[in-house]
């Protein structure tokens, strides 16, 4: 493991070491581990690195232990209508860290992350940033100061409405590798309106990805789709 990866890896481990700091207490963390609390301590508050291989060891715990998919499915409270407040996920900067550890794993060759506003924009920018990539998101609106677009309308089940993307014309190039993003997926057709204006672009399809799916979503089967969790 070069130096690079070797740094990933030990802040990596104090990221997870946080995430199991919200439900154990040092005294806890203390016996899982065989550390003092205040080694631990010092980990968390981000004094001091661990060193490779016991973040190695922090590492192998978390994965062991922690469960990405119960985590959202515990968060997941539903009403009569079949809605539910997904806000505790998408403002979890560490949850979404690890959810985006996931993705990055299973698309490692993306080139941009895609997303319409406003929900999917944490998570795309948080997978992006994990690629070392760009994070480019549909409008609702035109905007001022951007003269050229690329439209894409659609009619969400939800609403029985006309709604419109638009998509800043250059923001994909041709045949680069678009991973399409989002944090739910309901019917599927805010999801293939992206799709149309990632191909539109010349760009190609090289996965799709949402946090959450609902129902029997009538995505192209032809597409790499991985969800987390399937209600």
């Amino acid at each position: 493991m070069n130096m690079i990866e070797s740094m990933k890896v030990r802040i990596r481990s104090v990221e997870y070491l946080k995430m199991l700091k919200r439900e154990h207490t040092y005294a806890e963390l203390s016996k899982m581990f065989d550390l003092p609390a205040t080694v631990l301590n010092r980990y968390i508050m981000g004094r001091v690195l661990p060193n490779e291989e016991r973040a190695k060891e922090f590492v192998a715990y978390f994965r062991k232990k922690y469960s990405v998919q119960e985590e959202i499915r515990k968060r997941i409270k539903c009403d009569s209508e079949g809605y539910f407040d997904n806000s505790t996920i998408l403002y979890d900067t560490l949850l979404l860290e690890e959810i985006a550890e996931q993705v990055v794993e299973r698309f490692p060759q993306t080139e941009k992350v895609f997303t319409s506003e406003t929900d999917g924009i944490p998570i795309a920018c948080t997978i992006a940033l994990r690629l070392g990539v760009d994070a480019v998101y549909a409008r609702k609106k035109k905007e001022v100061g951007i003269t050229d677009y690329i439209e894409e309308t659609y009619i969400p089940s939800s609403s029985g409405n006309l709604m419109s993307l638009y998509l800043p014309k250059n923001a994909l190039q041709k045949n680069e590798k678009v991973l399409v993003v989002d944090d739910v997926l309901r019917s599927g057709e805010t999801q293939k309106a992206l799709i149309k204006l990632a191909k539109r672009s010349g760009a190609s399809i090289y996965g799709i990805f949402v946090i959450i799916s609902i129902g029997d979503f009538g995505l192209p089967t032809d597409e790499n789709f991985y969800s987390l969790v399937h209600l």
